[in-house]
C-alpha cells in the first residue's frame, strides 16, 4: 500500500457546539508508523477531535488531510481502522462467533454478498494471531471477557489491513491486570506491522513508555511532542492543564523509543 511521510495533517481546526468552543486552532501532524497518544480530562474535545478525523463531522474551520489528501476528497476509508469504547456497550447476547465478527471487516473490502475464501479465512486468523485470540475463533463473541471482546475487535480493524488504527479508550470496561498486557499487544502491531496507531487514552503513566508521541487536548493543544518529552513534563504543569492534581509515572525509554 502507499505510505506517505505524514498519515495526518491537521491545520487551524476549530470547532463550536452552538456557542461553545470544543476545539480551537489544533495543529498536528502524525508521521507514518508512529504511535500517538491523545490524553486529556473529559469534555476536552477528544471525541470531537476523532469524528472530525473520521468525517463523521463537518469541518467548520481548518483543514485534515488524511495520507496527503484533504479529507473532503479522501474515499480510501479501508485504509483507517476504527475501535471504539466497546467494552461498555457491546451487547454480550449477540449471536456471532469470533470468526463472524472479524471476517465482518473485510465486508468493505469484498462486498456484502462475496464468498469467502480460503485466502480471506488466512487473513481472519493472522489478525487474530496479531491479538493472542486465534484459539477462540469459533467461540461465542458473547462467551468472552470484555478485554478478549476488544481484542477481537481490534483484529475485526486489523483483518482489512489499514495504515491506520485508531482506537478510542478501548481500555473502558478491561480488568486492571489485563491493560499492561493490551498495551504490549498495542505496542506489538506498530513496531511489527509498522501499522501508525492513534490512542485516545486516560492511561498517561501506563501508556507513555509503549507510544512514540504524545498530544495533550484540552479545547487547545497543551502538549505534542515526543513521549520522552511528555515524561519530562512538569507535573504542575499537567495539573494546571487537567484542571486537578494529576501525576505522572515516568518510564525509561532506552528499548530505543
Amino acid at each position: 500500500m502507499k505510505k506517505t511521510n505524514s498519515v495526518l495533517t491537521i491545520k487551524d481546526l476549530s470547532y463550536r457546539y452552538d456557542n461553545q468552543t470544543v476545539l480551537e486552532n489544533i495543529h498536528l501532524v502524525v508521521p507514518s508508523g508512529s504511535f500517538l497518544a491523545i490524553v486529556g480530562p473529559n469534555g476536552s474535545g477528544k471525541t470531537t477531535l476523532l469524528k472530525s478525523i473520521l468525517g463523521l463531522v463537518k469541518l467548520q474551520k481548518g483543514s485534515i488531510e488524511l495520507f496527503g489528501t484533504p479529507i473532503s476528497k479522501f474515499k480510501d476509508w479501508t485504509r483507517i481502522g476504527f475501535v471504539s469504547q466497546k467494552a461498555n456497550s457491546f451487547n454480550s447476547g449477540f449471536p456471532a462467533t469470533v470468526f463472524e465478527v472479524v471476517s465482518s471487516g473485510l465486508t468493505a473490502k469484498l462486498g456484502l454478498f462475496r464468498f469467502f475464501k480460503h485466502e480471506h479465512k488466512k487473513k481472519v486468523i493472522e489478525a487474530l494471531q496479531s491479538v493472542g485470540m486465534e484459539k477462540f475463533l469459533y467461540r461465542n463473541i458473547g462467551e468472552l471477557s470484555g478485554g478478549q471482546q476488544q481484542r477481537v475487535f481490534i483484529a475485526r480493524s486489523l483483518v482489512s489491513e489499514p495504515d491506520l488504527l485508531i482506537l478510542d479508550e478501548p481500555t473502558v470496561g478491561v480488568d486492571a491486570q489485563t491493560v499492561q498486557t493490551f498495551y504490549n499487544m498495542l505496542e506489538d502491531i506498530n513496531k511489527k506491522k509498522g501499522i501508525t496507531l492513534i490512542l485516545v487514552t486516560h492511561d498517561v503513566g501506563t501508556i507513555s513508555d509503549k507510544v512514540s508521541h504524545v498530544a495533550c487536548l484540552n479545547k487547545h493543544l497543551h502538549f505534542h511532542g515526543s513521549a520522552k518529552e511528555f515524561d519530562m513534563f512538569a507535573d504542575p504543569d499537567l495539573s494546571q492543564f487537567y484542571g486537578h492534581s494529576l501525576q505522572v509515572i515516568t518510564h525509561d525509554h532506552s528499548h530505543g523509543r
